[in-house]
Formats: C-alpha cells, sequence, structure tokens
C-alpha cells in the first residue's frame, strides 16, 4: 500500500447505501445510440445513484429516445480528447460531486454484462481502496507505443471508480485542470491512461483492479485473456479483441471464436454484438477475428424442420446447357422452394423452360425472366428481380447462375465454378445445415464461400481497380461501414444465400441497365464488378454479418493450397507473418509485382545504390534469383 501523500485523506470503503455516479461515453459515427449501450446501462441503473452520457459528436432523436430509460443526464458535445475530455467535460457538467461516495468513468468500449455487475460492486465496495480498475496492465520496458523508456503499470481506462477522498481532493481538481490536448489516439493512452494510475499512486493514493493481470498467464488478460476473465466473474468483454489487426492476434493465438463461445454460454445476447461489429468493424477484419468461416457436414446436423424459411432460388443462366445442373443443386435445399430464372433471350427462355418441364422434379413455383444483358447476373438480379426482392414473400433468397469463365482457361474456370455451387449446395445434408444457420442466428445476412485464390492472384489485390468506384457506392447508399484495407470481403463469384432484408440498400436504388454499359463495360471498375463487392457491406451497414462457408473437401484444397503458398512466401524472410507484414509496409511495398513495385520498395528502403541504375540493378538482381529458385525447384519436381 502507498504511502499517504500529504493532504490525502486514508482510502475508506464503499458505504452501505452510497451512491455511485456513472459516466458513461459513447461514441457512434452514425449519431445513434446501438443496442448494446443501452444494454450496459440498463443493468448499471441499479447501482448507480446517478447515470450521465456523453455522446462524442452528435446524437440523432432516435438515439436520445433510446437512452431515455437508461440516462438521467445525456451530454452531447464535439468528438475532441475521446473519452477522457468527455470525462472532464461530464465531470464539470456535474460540478460538486461531495453528494457522492463513487464515481465510475467508463465508455462504450465493452460489451456487457456478460456476467453480473453486482458481485464485483459488492467486492469491491469492501475494499479500501482510492480507486479500482476492472482490470490492469503490467509495466512494459520499452513503451511498445514509442519504443523506448517504459508504459508504466497502469489500471485501464475502460473503467476508472474512484473513491470520494480522491475526487474530493486538490491533486483530483489539479489533475482534470491541467489535463492536455489529445488529438490522437496515442495522446490519449500516453497522456491520460498510462499515466493517470501513477500520478496518483506516488501521491500516496491507493489503487487495486477487480481482476488483476497478475492472476493470469499475459500481462494483458483484457486483449490476451477474455475468456479467462469472464469464467471469473468479470461483466465486461472488451471490444477491441474482435476488432483488432488479425496478424497480431494471430501472432498470440487470441481465439475471438472461442471467447464468443464461452460469452454466449453465459447466456449473452448475441445479437447486440454481432450487430455492432457488422456496422462497426471492416467486414474481413471481423471474419478473420471471429473465425467466421463454418464448414459444414455433408450430413444434417441442426436443421429444425418445424420452422421451414420460405425460399427463392434466383437464377441467371446464360448457358442453358447448365439449367438442369443449377436445378440439381437447388433441389439439395431442405424444404420447398420457388424459381425464378432471368436469361437475355426469348430463344433461351423457351428452352429452359422445356427442360424444367421435363425433369421429374419441380419446383414449388417456377418464373423465367427475359432481361437485358447489359450487367448480367447483377442487373438481372437488382433490377430484373426487384420486385421479389422488395416483398414479403421469402425469408431466404439464394443466388446463382451459370459460371463457365472460359477466358480463363479449363482447369480455373471449372475449379471457380464447383468452388461456387459446392460451398453453397454440396449435398441435402450440407443444404439442410446451410439453411440452418440462417434458422439460428437472425442477424446472419448473408453466407458464400470464402474468396477464391487456386487459380486466381486475389490474395492481396481484392479490390483491383473497383474501391474507388465502391466509395463512390458506399456514400451513394449511405454505407458508413469502414472498409477493408487490401481485399474486401465478399462474394468472388456472385453467388451466395441472403435474407432480402440484409440487402435492402442495394434493392431500394433504382438501378438501371444504361449504368451498366455494354459488354465492354463488363470489367474491373464497371459497375458489375463494383457491386459484386457491395453486398456484405450493405448488409452490415443494416446490422447484418456475414459468415463465410465451405464443405470438407473445399476446405482440404483451399488449406493445403495456402498452408504451402504461405510457407514459401515466408522463407524469404525471418519473424512471424505480422513481423514479415510490417517489414513490407514500411518499405512501402504495395502493388502488382512488377519491377516498378520492387524499385519503390527498394527506394524507399534506402537499398544500395542512390541512382535510380543501382536501385533498378539490385531489384533485377533479386527478381532473377527468385527466378532461379522458382526454375531449380520445377526441375526438381520433374526428377
Amino acid at each position: 500500500m502507498s504511502v499517504l501523500g500529504a493532504g490525502v485523506v486514508a482510502a475508506s470503503v464503499f458505504p452501505r447505501g452510497g451512491r455511485r455516479l456513472v459516466v458513461y461515453v459513447v461514441y457512434d459515427r452514425r449519431g445513434g445510440v446501438e443496442d448494446f449501450v443501452v444494454h450496459a446501462l440498463a443493468g448499471l441503473r441499479e447501482h448507480a445513484a446517478h447515470v450521465v452520457v456523453v455522446a462524442n459528436g452528435s446524437l440523432t432523436d432516435e438515439g436520445r429516445a433510446k437512452l431515455a430509460p437508461v440516462a438521467d443526464s445525456v451530454l452531447v458535445r464535439d468528438n475532441r480528447g475521446y473519452d477522457i475530455w468527455a470525462h472532464k467535460e461530464a465531470l464539470e457538467f456535474v460540478g460538486d460531486l461531495s453528494s457522492y461516495d463513487e464515481v465510475v468513468l467508463t465508455n462504450d468500449t465493452w460489451f456487457g454484462p456478460v456476467r453480473p455487475y453486482g458481485p464485483v460492486f459488492e467486492r469491491m465496495d469492501a475494499r479500501p481502496v482510492h480507486f479500482w480498475g476492472m482490470t490492469d496492465h503490467a509495466e512494459e520496458v520499452p513503451n511498445p507505443f514509442t519504443g523506448e523508456g517504459r508504459l508504466p503499470y497502469h489500471l485501464q481506462s475502460f473503467w476508472i471508480a474512484v473513491r470520494r477522498e480522491m475526487f474530493l481532493s486538490e491533486q483530483w481538481r489539479r489533475y482534470w485542470r491541467e489535463l492536455p490536448e489529445m488529438p490522437d489516439y496515442f495522446d490519449a493512452v500516453l497522456k491520460h491512461e498510462a499515466v493517470f494510475t501513477k500520478q496518483f499512486a506516488d501521491r500516496g493514493f491507493v489503487a487495486e483492479a477487480a481482476f488483476p493481470y497478475r492472476k493470469y498467464p499475459t500481462t494483458h488478460p483484457a486483449l490476451f485473456n477474455a475468456d479467462l476473465l469472464i469464467d471469473d466473474g468479470c461483466p465486461l468483454l472488451k471490444r477491441r479483441p474482435l476488432f483488432h489487426y488479425p496478424p497480431f492476434l494471430d501472432r498470440h493465438a487470441v481465439i475471438g471464436r472461442w471467447t464468443l463461445e464461452r460469452v454466449e454460454s453465459y447466456g449473452f445476447p448475441m445479437p447486440l454484438i454481432w450487430s455492432n461489429l457488422a456496422r462497426n468493424v471492416q467486414p474481413r477484419v471481423l471474419n478473420a477475428d471471429a473465425a467466421m468461416l463454418e464448414v459444414l457436414p455433408d450430413v444434417d446436423t441442426s436443421y429444425d424442420p418445424t420452422t421451414p424459411l420460405r425460399i427463392v432460388v434466383i437464377a441467371h443462366i446464360f448457358y442453358v446447357e447448365m439449367t438442369d445442373e443449377i436445378l440439381d443443386r437447388a433441389d439439395t435445399l431442405p424444404a420447398d422452394y420457388d424459381l425464378v430464372v432471368t436469361t437475355p433471350e426469348q430463344d433461351r427462355a423457351d428452352a429452359i423452360r422445356e427442360i424444367v418441364s421435363a425433369r421429374s422434379s419441380a419446383p414449388r413455383n417456377v418464373e423465367i425472366r427475359v432481361v437485358r444483358n447489359e450487367g448480367r447476373d447483377q442487373s438481372a438480379f437488382l433490377i430484373g428481380c426487384r420486385d421479389i426482392l422488395l416483398g414479403d414473400r421469402y425469408d431466404l433468397v439464394v443466388k446463382l447462375h451459370s459460371k463457365k469463365t472460359p477466358q480463363d482457361g479449363f482447369n480455373v474456370g471449372r475449379y471457380f465454378k464447383d468452388q461456387q455451387f459446392a460451398n453453397l449446395l454440396n449435398s441435402p445434408g450440407y443444404a439442410a445445415n446451410m439453411v440452418a444457420l440462417f434458422q439460428r442466428e437472425p442477424g446472419l445476412g448473408l453466407a458464400y464461400p470464402p474468396t477464391i485464390h487456386v487459380g486466381y492472384p486475389t490474395m492481396g489485390r481484392g479490390w483491383w481497380s473497383n474501391k474507388a468506384g465502391f466509395e463512390r457506392i458506399a456514400a451513394d447508399l449511405g454505407i458508413l461501414v469502414p472498409l477493408d484495407e487490401i481485399s474486401p470481403l465478399a462474394p468472388y463469384g456472385s453467388m451466395y444465400f441472403a435474407r432480402p432484408e440484409a440487402l435492402r440498400l442495394l434493392i431500394d436504388h433504382e438501378w438501371s441497365y444504361d449504368d451498366f454499359g455494354g459488354a465492354e463495360a463488363y470489367q474491373d471498375g464497371g459497375l458489375a464488378h463494383i457491386l459484386e463487392r457491395v453486398p456484405s457491406y450493405a448488409a452490415a451497414e443494416l446490422g447484418f454479418h456475414t459468415r463465410t462457408v465451405a464443405s470438407t473437401e473445399h476446405l482440404a484444397i483451399s488449406h493445403t493450397a495456402f498452408d504451402f503458398n504461405l510457407d514459401q512466401m515466408s522463407a524469404t524472410m525471418a519473424g512471424f507473418t505480422i513481423d514479415q507484414i510490417h517489414f513490407l509496409k514500411r518499405a512501402g511495398y504495395v502493388g502488382d509485382g512488377s519491377l516498378s513495385d520492387f524499385v519503390r520498395m527498394y527506394r524507399r528502403m534506402g537499398y544500395p545504390g542512390s541512382s535510380l541504375l543501382g536501385v533498378m540493378s539490385a531489384a533485377r538482381r533479386r527478381l532473377v534469383r527468385f527466378a532461379g529458385r522458382a526454375r531449380s525447384a520445377l526441375a526438381r519436381t520433374k526428377r
């Protein structure tokens, strides 16, 4: 225990019947209030005499109405200085704190209560401390934010509870009076969170953590051991393990899927988590952090026939000879379905109608529509079937099309087609499990195969030349979901299962065939290719999340290829994957692998040879070595 400094009053326990002030800071880029915030505050009400909510930025009328039952006071301020300056302004708003016995300063960076608040309050109420945190962080040398010095031991600022002996002190008033400006996140960490505990502890104030890091196997359990914290009764789950940089979490074996399963096991309403993450996390990052790939078996293990979903299959068929193949896939669905076929010519429509009529099994209802071909399956779906998607007749739409991809060669086209069809409708048992995902998760908006990479250089360049156009469309549609940096989470191949309401932003927009242009516009940067990348982001804006799905066979094909390819790439430099990524990014390498990209990278690194010729020579030597190794490897495979 610290030695009491001058003017410091000895710590006391929280008195029975004491009064607690809670100051909760919320930030929402849309000006709203997410349901998880209301849930968190509702649980705190019984433990607080007064709740002040500070909205950083803006607050809509709807958001204010959602706060009314769970907050006594609501402040709206400019989003300046993060939650720390919001706490400062809230304290100034309240003014005289002498009627309170404890002040809790917290924010919306956590989900809860995963476990009840009560036991933690009761335990900490009995502790004679001046201030306490929910979790703490060990001292680190060097400071990971600066690369030098030390990061002091500190209570984590997402939850700091302060007793009256401290908040009525001159030291407290001086701290907030002299609080520095904090223009960025690192300022908030280095100028407040990292120093708050030390400053007051050095002056004799006594601090504790409800769940101290010393009881856990890492120095930062809120990030690395969230599941263990929850098991020990911690009511809060930090959001960061579910949106942090995936290679960092991979380096430390932080398995978000296990954490979420643990949270669900304690009865927390999971739709609150999924909706918030969908709207505020880059979809591909979320897919990785929460391990949202579902590997489905070919034996039905989860479908509930007592709650069938109303399903429509919308298939754009250009290659008439693929009609039977597509219908064979659709027939694996676990319940009756309606079929809507779009095709660009009447002759094709007549041929398709004959094929459908000749089949021994037929969908419940069949409709064949002739549509214009500008935009191909994208326009056929969004324009030719807009009335179906806007209606309320169906719970689930299965979007398929006749895919051959002849321009990419036989093997590649064959694999791409099977990667789409088999990962969506592999067998009756598989399709039943696929539908069961939507039965089980009301917030699941889309499900589709993982990114195609066998036969295609998709990894690292999934946006291709579509990102600028995507950004324009996102702005037009009101999509504020953050975009993934390197490659979007998207249904490459444009086949998927979806809830029609999850696609509402795409469907409500009145597209025209002329928007798509002619055949020459069907390329990267054209509207059809841009729209291929939009569905998950449009769904996420409405709070619907996406899962990727794979059969056991295709996961075997995909993983073994990935495993070998990554092993080969990783052999070119030392360290964990995150170290290799950071090395290349610091070198400035982002490109398509051309010589000019290597030149830019080596110039950024200050590689030997200050002249352009020297840099090009160095880069060319590296490329020659790479090519030589590749030829040697190929020769060895031929022996």
